[in-house]
């Protein structure tokens, strides 16, 4: 996430949540990141500054497969088990 493009001269993760929510990318929300990677496609078209019907629509998906992949649990045992990060 560090080399990603979220917009004009915005590379990585932690540029991107202090480019368009003013705070450092640890204390993004779901939402917030689930925006971020919405918007990967085409960051210049899609916005994260002011996300479209389109970019809330692919948040919502990102935030439900999210939740199914396991939810804030699902990181809770990653971070329990330090050998199952990559």
């Amino acid at each position: 996430m560090n080399i990603a493009e979220f917009g004009y001269g915005t590379y990585g993760a932690e540029a991107a949540a202090q480019r368009f929510f003013h705070k450092p990318a640890a204390r993004l929300t779901r939402s917030d990141s689930a925006v971020l990677a919405a918007v990967l496609p085409n960051p210049e078209r899609l916005l994260a500054a002011a996300p479209s019907a389109y970019v809330q629509q692919r948040r919502d998906w990102i935030l439900g497969q999210m939740q199914a992949l396991g939810g804030p649990e699902m990181l809770d045992e990653i971070d329990a088990y330090p050998s199952l990060r990559r």
